[in-house]
């Protein structure tokens, strides 16, 4: 008998132990687990190498694993919108992985859910480390013009997630040397500053930041102060020549505070009230000829009332602005109104209604395609007349052509009325109009159509560069009076080339380096027949 009460419990016991088995192989998907209202037992947090482990693997890769520190579970923890003890959300899992791919330092964060059992399980959120540190020598070029300089950065300090870097750079309108600090989760909070120091050959300038963001759809509360104050020698082109400069110096401050219900009914509501202060001095520049009108000094001081809303609707596609890469796309409707009123008796120079509002949504077209615009209008009300009023509007259009190809369309206007001067609208290479030299129009409207055919390849040189190419044309204009004086307008302007793209998986530094060939079909007889460009951007 006790030898047949022994078998029976072990039975049970090894029964047991493969149910549980059972149940944490076979997890429902996350949508179920929330249906039947399980709870987060544990979060597990699991770093994956820069590089497969293969037994191929070239030493040099499995030298920069050894010498990469990887991110330390604060650095992640803080951005998690869940923790044990809670239910199972399949909406800030969501959240969650969009915020994770928001962080530099890593990349294709995953969370998936293990043993199930009696109602409870555990989330495991996995991503891969990338290389963080950039001891090198920079170079660009746009607009028939060279940049360059020598940067020392680091975007996961001691694994700590925070960002120091430091930088020498010459670029077409100054040499400079910039020191930044960024904290992205201050003592593991939700707290973010930023703090950075530039001096120049034409100036120096100062910035810090220090703000409780809204960190997700259902934040109560934010909070933040902006501090700044620049000085530089700002140049007027006209036709890709420099025949002009001021001297800028500015100042801006701004404390503000936010509230919000949080999310309901699909819907986050948002209200921010705070001060904020504009000056801008304006005056000729040391051995530079003066524009032909300059900019007037400018003074504002105002307390301003913003309102937001965003609609939760987001999805997740591959291949369209990154390469081999998950890309996170808003469809939800996303719209702002910030009134704000300057008066003398709060230091400004003068009385003016302040308006901004900014406005966009996505369209799921068909099956594949998609469409996204945007919209926003600044104005200034003075003496019942409007002032540095700016409309603009874009729009983007993907349409896929194939396992490997993406059709992209975009289109981005921009009117001005009463422009500032120092708001001078320009096109050219460094704006989209990459046949041309940099800010080779000048007016008070500008309008750009680029057509491209993007393409993605399978092929990844080396196992840290993903490769795509394009080829595409591009069609635009400066339109109207330039506020700093007359500029020659050459009519449309277009330009066709083919370029090749590199997507950076295995570094945070740059998510795609371009190098572009561009022939200009239209301008004036002294610019180049063929432009050449590269730019690292941060999509294709």
């Amino acid at each position: 008998m006790r030898a047949a009460a022994l078998f029976a419990w072990v039975a049970l016991a090894f029964r047991a132990n493969a149910e549980a088995t059972a149940g944490a192989a076979t997890c429902p998907p996350i949508p179920q687990l929330e249906a039947e209202g399980y709870t987060i037992r544990a979060v597990e947090l699991r770093q994956l190498p820069i590089f497969d482990d293969e037994p191929d693997l070239p030493a040099l890769y499995r030298w920069a694993d050894r010498l990469h520190i990887d991110s330390r579970e604060t650095a992640i923890q803080s951005h998690l919108l869940f923790a044990a003890g809670e239910p199972v959300s399949e909406r800030r899992i969501d959240e969650t992985l969009r915020n994770l791919r928001d962080l530099r330092y890593i990349r294709e964060p995953e969370i998936r859910a293990h043993d199930c059992v009696d109602g409870a399980t555990t989330l495991e959120v996995a991503a891969r480390e990338v290389w963080t540190t950039n001891p090198g020598i920079s170079f660009g070029r746009s607009g028939g013009e060279n940049s360059g300089g020598i940067k020392l950065e680091e975007l996961n300090l001691l694994g700590l997630g925070k960002e120091l870097s430091f930088e020498v750079a010459t670029d077409p309108d100054r040499s400079s040397w910039t020191l930044h600090w960024r904290d992205p989760d201050v003592l593991g909070s939700r707290w973010v500053n930023d703090i950075a120091w530039r001096d120049s050959d034409d100036g120096q300038g100062w910035s810090l930041a220090v703000e409780r963001p809204f960190f997700s759809l259902d934040s109560h509360w934010s909070t933040g102060l902006r501090l700044l104050e620049d000085s530089s020698v700002e140049p007027v082109y006209r036709l890709g020549e420099r025949v002009a400069a001021y001297a800028r110096d500015v100042q801006f401050g701004e404390v503000r505070y936010g509230w919000s219900a949080g999310l309901l009914d699909g819907w986050t509501h948002r209200t921010i009230f705070g001060f904020r202060r504009e000056h801008a001095d304006f005056a000729p520049a040391a051995g530079e000829t003066v524009p032909a009108a300059m900019p007037a000094d400018r003074r504002l001081d105002y307390p301003f009332l913003r309102l937001e809303a965003v609609q939760d609707d987001f999805d997740t596609t591959r291949n369209r602005d990154q390469i081999a890469r998950t890309e996170d796309r808003a469809f939800g409707l996303r719209y702002a109104l910030e009134l704000g009123w300057s008066t003398p008796g709060l230091g400004a120079d003068r009385d003016a209604f302040l308006l901004h509002a900014d406005v966009g949504r996505g369209w799921r077209v068909g099956v594949e395609d998609s469409l996204f615009a945007d919209a926003s209008l600044t104005t200034r009300v003075e003496d019942g007349s409007a002032a540095d009023s700016l409309l603009s509007a874009g729009l983007r259009y993907y349409h896929p052509t194939g396992p490997n190809g993406v059709f992209y369309a975009s289109f981005s206007g921009a009117a001005g009325h009463a422009l500032d001067a120092d708001h001078e609208l320009t096109i050219g290479g460094d704006s989209g109009l990459r046949g041309y030299p940099l800010r080779y129009q000048a007016g008070s409207a500008t309008a750009l159509l680029t057509l491209e055919q993007r393409i993605f390849t399978r092929y990844s040189l080396w196992k840290i560069a993903d490769v795509g190419a394009a080829v595409f044309m591009d069609v635009g204009r400066a339109f109207g009076d330039t506020p700093l004086g007359p500029a020659e307008n050459l009519g449309l302007l277009k330009d066709v080339g083919f370029g090749l793209r590199l997507g950076s998986t295995r570094s945070a530094l740059g998510n795609v380096i371009h190098f572009d060939v561009a022939f200009p079909l239209d301008g004036g007889s002294s610019i180049d027949s063929v432009q050449f460009l590269v730019q690292t951007k941060r999509s294709f």
